[in-house]
């Protein structure tokens, strides 16, 4: 309706511009006058079951979720396909994640200027933001929010807001599916001989297509307002008038004015002037916030690279690593219509002036605890994990193949105390001994003592490194090998093998469906194959002549494992089973508090920011308004790349300084908080009436006194 007033206002104007006074005083035949129609009442649009909602609604929401979906499900898989797909390291992998996150949250700024400026928010949506992710997330994420709150009536101001809970809700409802369903289709199914990352991203594609679809399906329901120009223009060019026109009357012989804006009255409309003032209110505000996305965005980082270290048997269902980032939008579906319903109700009876920003202020105070959480959580992870070899240090244990004790002394070093005692056939060692180098590298020499022969053995090692010292019978001397044992070779929270062949003929293993493992004849040690977890009671196994079966046992969560195969009986080739890394003894359900705090946290920050946006935004840039909202995401996210190249910090410290760093934004943004008064939308056209024309009459009193009549 204030759309239909403003379009009759020229009609009703004698006065048009572009049109001189003797047009309007020339007469006037009653033939050509003839009375127009009285215009019918415009339509209103259809409602969802007789309620106030629009039923274009529901077009916007479902495919927000399809493309959420989208969105969520490439990037819950992201940080593992670039850690172990292509072999980055995990501050390299956090890096590359938070700089494409920033890059979709900053790209907003240009979608915005686009959607208010020319297309407008419907041909955005439709025509850039669902044709490409990378570029067309910024062009979807400003529009879409703003393009449904678009869709009510003035006077359904509460539909409207609970319209941003569900719309909330469809994101989380998206990213729920998604979180949970591609890490599935990347373990759980095979191709390309590994993990299909192809299949994981390929549905999320297929999903932007019906996304497409179901947006075009209520194209005839939309109410599309239309585009007002290129306003990030006119906004950037208003406020460098006012600053440069502030600048050049600084002298005292002007009249004073009550804002620094009202500068630029003598070049830009008084309607534009004081949206620019709202805006520039709210951007004020939005100074801090970028340290709150900074947290929550390492859901999906640095949170899911703990995961691949703890045990995600849960004993009614086995989580992957990237599957424990379900629990943030199931949390968000619990959460927000119990803080709608029962928390805020219950604070509102409590007389608490809950405020939005006062909400924003509390989320702030929930992430803080949950990353504190994070960091104990951390701390628990490093007291059970083996220790790391550091600098001119080795670690190093003795693995007996023969079919009797041995004696093994190193020569000539202090460290020789560490191997005293003999060791038994195929005696299972508990942990690995560490040496002392003095050098990057070094030569060890041993002295072996079996039954009554004294073999002495050289060989070289490396600094930071693990070594299996394997001691083989051959025939009836001993010989042995220096085999270097890999660390953090578990991928994904799994499992990884190899073996040790002492058959005299090669041996092929089938693991899954990848090719199968050869292992050399006569001690052929081969490369680690990860697994999935779980028992393995009968693996086949096959030789150039015959096909045996060998029982791997139970393989654990981020375990590592030597399986020596043997044929000391009359049972046949056997697995001799020993641990080279142990398995993760944390349970992954320890995460559910860090995700609860954290939850919740977004859930009264992030939901009550959106609303704030619109509400505060003047009707002439609320898609810009939206993108500067997106952009702070963005800018987080920048803030965890460059902590995570350039901090040099152990990962529980990490936790800890983002924890502190949002606590004292947290007090600077509740101080700024306290002196904002919220605007009504109602308000701007009133306030404008008031406090501009007294300006303008100033100026046109001016130009009167200097004109000669």
């Amino acid at each position: 309706m204030l759309e239909e007033r403003e379009s009759k206002e020229p009609a009703m104007n004698p006065f048009r511009k572009n049109e001189s006074k003797e047009t309007f005083f020339l007469p006037v035949s009653t033939d050509e006058a003839s009375p127009q129609p009285p215009s019918l009442p415009k339509k209103p649009p259809p409602k969802i079951c007789g309620s106030n909602y629009p039923l274009s609604i529901a077009f916007i929401v479902v495919n927000e979720f399809c493309e959420r979906f989208s969105f969520y499900g490439m990037k819950a898989v992201l940080t593992l396909y670039f850690l172990y797909f292509l072999h980055w390291s995990e501050d390299t992998s956090t890096s590359v994640y938070h700089a494409f996150s920033s890059l979709c949250y900053i790209t907003p700024i240009l979608g915005a200027a686009i959607a208010d400026s020319w297309l407008g928010k419907f041909k955005v949506l439709s025509l850039v933001g669902l044709s490409l992710i990378a570029l067309g997330t910024g062009g979807i994420k400003p529009c879409v929010a703003a393009f449904g709150g678009d869709q009510f009536e003035q006077k359904h101001e509460q539909e409207r807001a609970r319209y941003f809970s569900v719309f909330y809700l469809s994101i989380n409802a998206g990213s729920l599916l998604s979180t949970f369903i591609t890490p599935m289709l990347r373990g759980d199914v095979q191709c390309f001989g590994g993990d299909c990352y192809a299949l994981a991203f390929g549905v999320p594609g297929l999903l932007m297509v019906i996304a497409l679809v179901v947006f075009a399906i209520g194209s005839k329901m939309y109410k599309k307002t239309p585009p007002e120009g290129n306003i990030l223009s006119q906004v950037v060019k208003c406020i460098w008038f006012a600053a440069s026109n502030r600048f050049k009357n600084r002298s005292g012989d002007n009249a004073k004015r009550e804002h620094w804006l009202d500068w630029a009255a003598e070049k830009y409309p008084k309607q534009l002037i004081m949206d620019v003032k709202a805006l520039t209110r709210v951007l004020f505000l939005y100074i801090p916030l970028p340290m709150f996305w900074a947290l929550l965005d390492q859901q999906g980082s640095r949170w899911t690279l703990q995961a691949t270290r703890m045990n995600g048997n849960l004993g009614f269902i086995v989580l992957q690593p990237e599957q424990m980032q379900v629990l943030n939008p199931l949390l968000v579906l619990i959460f927000i219509p119990l803080f709608d319903v029962v928390i805020y109700r219950l604070v509102s009876k409590c007389g608490i002036n809950f405020s939005s920003l006062r909400k924003m202020a509390v989320g702030m105070i929930l992430a803080c605890l949950a990353f504190v959480v994070v960091a104990v959580v951390e701390i628990k992870i490093n007291e059970m994990a083996p220790p790391q070899p550091g600098p001119q240090e080795i670690f190093l244990r003795v693995l007996n193949l023969a079919d009797d004790e041995v004696k093994v002394t190193m020569m000539g070093d202090e460290n020789n105390s560490l191997l005293e005692q003999s060791i038994k056939s195929f005696q299972k060692m508990s942990h690995y001994s560490k040496f002392h180098l003095k050098t990057k590298s070094k030569d060890f020499h041993f002295h072996l003592k079996y039954h009554n022969l004294s073999v002495y053995t050289e060989h070289s090692v490396k600094e930071k490194s693990w070594y299996s010292l394997v001691i083989r019978e051959d025939g009836k001397n001993i010989s042995s090998m220096m085999v270097k044992d890999a660390e953090n070779i578990t991928t994904n929270g799994m499992s990884a093998v190899r073996f040790v062949n002492t058959l005299h003929k090669e041996v092929n293993i089938s693991l899954g469906t990848d090719s199968p493992l050869s292992v050399d004849e006569d001690y052929g040690v081969s490369a680690y194959r990860t697994m999935q977890t779980g028992e393995y009671p009968a693996v086949q196994c096959k030789t150039e002549d015959n096909g045996f079966l060998l029982n791997l046992g139970l393989l654990d969560f981020g375990a590592a494992y030597l399986f020596v195969i043997t044929n000391s009986t009359n049972q046949g080739p056997q697995a001799w089973k020993m641990e080279d890394i142990p398995a993760n003894k944390i349970s992954i359900a320890w995460q559910l508090p860090q995700y609860a705090l954290l939850t919740a946290g977004e859930v009264m920050f992030s939901v009550t920011g959106l609303e704030f946006s619109y509400s505060q935004a003047p009707s002439s840039m609320k898609s810009v308004l939206q993108a500067a909202w997106l952009l702070t995401i963005g800018v987080g996210n920048f803030i965890v790349l460059a902590v995570a190249q350039f901090s040099g910090l152990v990962q529980w410290a990490e936790f800890i300084m983002f924890s502190c760093l949002l606590l004292v934004v947290c007090l600077v943004f509740s101080i700024m908080a306290h002196y904002y008064v919220p605007v009504k939308p109602e308000d701007i056209q009133e306030l404008a009436e008031k406090q501009i024309p007294h300006i303008q009459r100033n100026m046109i009193n001016q130009k009167t006194k200097s004109t000669k009549l």
